[in-house]
């Protein structure tokens, strides 16, 4: 059995749970990472880490791992599903940088994680217990007993604090807030990776691509030391089943972008995708349950929201650096009552902030499927509005820090 005095287990060894791992044993604290997977595998394919989020992993020391994966994007592109044509490039680059103090990564959502499992492996202040999931919790004087299952065989171990940073279908969350429930946004991630060469070199320079079209928008950008090129297409739908990967079927992804909405650059890319894997977005409820007692929420158990901020895993890493702070400010000799309202304290402290991007992901989606006039008076109004202008909104984003 652990003992409770620095412990605090964590169920989910996705980014936030990794992270959250690595932040608190910089406290100082013993971490207990679960893991109900027997392996660590991919889920999901691309993501996009902004100057908030990169700034913590490289202060945890993960930058080393991630240095020939990771790609730095010369921009973003904002192109017009009908034209075909370049509304807006946004420069990111080494300059934003310079600026940000911490760069802007796209990568392969595999190789943060491998990066950091093997970052947790060489702490020895971690232990990482794969094919063993969180169960039960229960709380009493000396703080609380975590319970587990691996296979048949049952542990119970004393711990100061359960972090659930188990996902969007959280086991932790339910025990703690059984009404909070998942739900579906009406909208389909299809996502697909093709290698670089299987496009004409002008679309496979290193900058992040979004087109705008109706009622749908197509995301691809470099991943895996730009070697792939990450796709994803956001489409409205009724198939709802939970889970982050099932076949999709490239007929029914070519039908959604027919030639009378969207220009051949963005058929070419959605054709050149020979595997098509697809899940339903669901999201939390702004404003949910966030922390009870010595346990707390982390990353989509808390605050699921839609990709289109580009901000899923940045807002897990920014709670992971939150959550280490505020519980090390609770160590002590009286650590079991004080970890309650250290916790609370968190939440306090990530809510609003977290809301806010909420809704700006909600926002930017509407924005990005305007149909007839509409999409053409935002066109018009981005370009109005100039690329240094847009990219100053996003710094209440970006220029974050923990």
């Amino acid at each position: 059995m652990v003992a409770a005095s620095r412990t605090i287990f964590i169920a989910g060894a996705g980014i936030g749970g990794l992270t959250a791992s690595l932040a608190l044993a910089a406290q100082g604290f013993r971490v207990v990472v679960l893991e109900k997977s027997e392996r660590l595998e991919e889920a999901g394919a691309g993501l996009q880490l902004s100057p908030n989020a990169s700034r913590i992993l490289i202060e945890l020391g993960v930058e080393p791992r991630l240095r020939a994966r990771a790609v730095i994007p010369e921009g973003i592109s904002l192109m017009s599903a009908r034209s075909g044509r370049e509304v807006m490039r946004l420069p990111l680059g080494d300059a934003a940088t310079a600026r940000a103090g911490a760069p802007y990564w796209v990568m392969h959502r595999a190789d943060l994680q491998s990066a950091l499992q093997a970052q947790v492996s060489e702490h020895p202040d971690i232990e990482l217990r794969l094919g063993c999931q969180f169960e039960d919790v229960v709380s009493h004087a000396k703080g609380m007993t975590v319970v587990q299952r691996s296979g048949m065989t049952r542990q119970q171990d004393l711990a100061l604090a359960l972090i659930g940073a188990d996902g969007i279908w959280s086991s932790v969350r339910h025990h703690l807030f059984p009404e909070w429930q998942p739900q579906f946004s009406g909208l389909i991630a299809w996502r697909g990776t093709l290698d670089a060469t299987q496009l004409p070199r002008e679309y496979t320079s290193p900058r992040v691509q979004l087109w705008m079209g109706p009622n749908a928008h197509l995301v691809s950008y470099p991943i895996s030391g730009a070697r792939q090129i990450n796709i994803v297409a956001v489409v409205p739908g009724e198939w709802n089943r939970p889970g982050w990967s099932a076949p999709g079927e490239i007929g029914e992804i070519k039908n959604c972008f027919g030639s009378s909405r969207w220009a051949g650059p963005a058929r070419m890319m959605i054709s050149a995708v020979d595997g098509w894997r697809k899940w339903a977005l669901f999201t939390m409820p702004d404003g949910g349950g966030w922390s009870k007692g010595a346990v707390a929420l982390l990353g989509d158990a808390a605050h699921a929201m839609l990709p289109f901020a580009a901000q899923g895993a940045g807002m897990a890493i920014e709670d992971a650096a939150v959550l280490a702070k505020c519980l090390k400010e609770a160590a002590g000799e009286n650590a079991a009552a004080a970890v309650p309202a250290a916790l609370k304290r968190y939440a306090r402290l990530r809510r609003p902030r977290v809301s806010r991007v909420q809704r700006a992901a909600r926002q930017a989606g509407m924005i990005y499927h305007l149909t007839g006039p509409m999409a053409l008076a935002r066109d018009l109004t981005i370009k109005a509005m100039g690329a240094r202008l847009l990219l100053a909104r996003q710094r209440w984003i970006y220029d974050w820090r923990a």
